[in-house]
């Protein structure tokens, strides 16, 4: 498509208009007006001319085939003129569908051999896939006065995934540490059911672990110690309630979870514990029994993936009732989700109460950063005034929630989404080593 541009429009109203006053003011001016008209239409029309043809244009588009969820990459767009002719600056824009930031045109000058290369920049903050239908070029002629305009048809998809790099970096350390030491098993130790050794006691050690009666036996004191125990069930429950929907910079509850939920996967099989997952919001959405091995951790990648954004509020007493009647053996449950107010969490209490009581719970929620910059605002206006108390408010009332769930035995984790993983790692290990899982 060929089309004037912005200076063709102007150049024309810049010459006609002097002229048509002209013409109005004496008749025998009107051939001078038509001239400057037909010869701006003349350097329109060589200007369509001299461009370069779509047809001599030869573009390749290269595309990830797979991101990271909340990274950023970009699609290549190379451009050749088959002649080689002129220099010329081509602008791209890509074409797509799918949960991805507004696309923004890149620019790109072709060189004398008439090859050019445009970098579109993708921004993906949600998981799914995302389609690039085409990607549209638009360049000048030499004189600015037409553009032409060529759609490139494309039939490319770019899965958008959870964020694995920090499970790739821990096994790189795991990797690197076996590299420099050798393979050997380790046992770890701590409190424990699993009898390991006999030692000495010393200072500082619990007394509660003294064995009495070998320690008469041997005239001095001697404490148990035990061994880390393994092939624990651990449960990643996802709550994908609208709640999870709500971004925390830049990512959404879920994804921040979803990130967090697999690397505590990864650790979890590597320290010999079995994982599965379980999503919920209305309804049970999905339930994998837990695996053990890394060879199982693929699988789990694949699905907690699948978790699919909904609009829906979250039913806590179908969704937790159903999780507890699939597990027929003791497990940490690691809960992430999201709750507004004392009054919205009732259900969730009552719930967790009865889950508490079989499994070991790790309750897992992120603090939003919203209310608390909204609390710690200078009071200058009356709007912020109100809308500090209104943070309070949300801030108290969900220290309520989660102390009545520390007195029921639930472990809570509220923590800022870029400490989440780091947070739930050590929570976990602590729990495994004083044997609460």
């Amino acid at each position: 498509m060929i089309r004037p541009t912005q200076r063709a429009a102007l150049l024309f109203a810049a010459t006609e208009t002097p002229a048509l006053l002209l013409m109005v003011a004496r008749e025998e001016f009107w051939p001078l007006s038509v001239g400057l008209a037909a010869l701006v239409l003349l350097l329109i029309g060589m200007d369509a001319l001299l461009g370069t043809p779509a047809s001599r244009l030869k573009v390749s588009v290269t595309a990830p085939s797979r991101l990271p969820v909340g990274s950023s990459g970009e699609i290549i767009v190379a451009i050749t003129d088959a002649t080689g002719a002129g220099v010329t600056i081509f602008e791209a824009l890509a074409e797509h569908s799918g949960e991805m930031g507004p696309p923004r045109p890149a620019f790109a000058r072709a060189d004398r051999q008439g090859r050019a290369v445009a970098h579109l920049a993708l921004e993906v903050m949600r998981r799914g896939v995302v389609r690039l239908d085409a990607v549209w070029l638009k360049w000048r002629g030499p004189f600015g006065l037409t553009e032409r305009i060529r759609r490139v048809p494309q039939a490319k998809s770019i899965d958008v995934i959870p964020d694995v790099r920090g499970v790739r970096a821990v096994a790189l350390q795991f990797n690197a540490r076996e590299s420099l030491y050798g393979i050997k098993a380790q046992q770890q130790k701590g409190e424990g059911a699993e009898f390991e050794s006999l030692r000495e006691h010393a200072a500082g050690l619990d007394n509660r672990f003294i064995d009495w009666k070998r320690s008469a036996r041997h005239r001095k004191l001697l404490s148990k110690e035990f061994r880390t125990e393994r092939n624990h069930h651990v449960i990643l429950a996802f709550d994908t309630g609208h709640l999870m929907a709500e971004p925390i910079d830049g990512l959404s509850r879920l994804d921040h979870a979803i990130n967090a939920g697999l690397l505590l996967s990864y650790v979890c099989l590597r320290s010999g514990d079995l994982v599965g997952v379980y999503g919920f919001d209305a309804g049970a959405r999905q339930f994998v029994q837990p695996g053990r091995g890394l060879s199982w951790y693929p699988k789990l990648q694949r699905s907690v993936g699948a978790l699919a954004y909904q609009t829906v509020e979250t039913n806590f007493t179908l969704g937790l009732a159903e999780l507890n009647s699939r597990l027929h053996r003791r497990a940490l449950i690691v809960l992430f989700t999201e709750f507004v107010d004392e009054t919205t969490a009732e259900l969730l209490i009552e719930s967790l109460q009865g889950m508490a009581n079989r499994h070991a719970v790790v309750f897992v929620t992120l603090r939003d950063p919203q209310l608390g910059r909204l609390f710690n605002a200078p009071p200058d206006r009356f709007v912020a005034a109100a809308e500090a108390v209104v943070a309070y408010d949300f801030l108290r009332e969900k220290a309520i929630v989660l102390e009545r769930l520390e007195r029921l035995g639930v472990h809570c984790l509220e923590t800022t989404a870029k400490g989440l993983s780091t947070r739930l790692i050590n929570r976990y290990l602590a729990m495994k080593e004083r044997g609460l899982v």
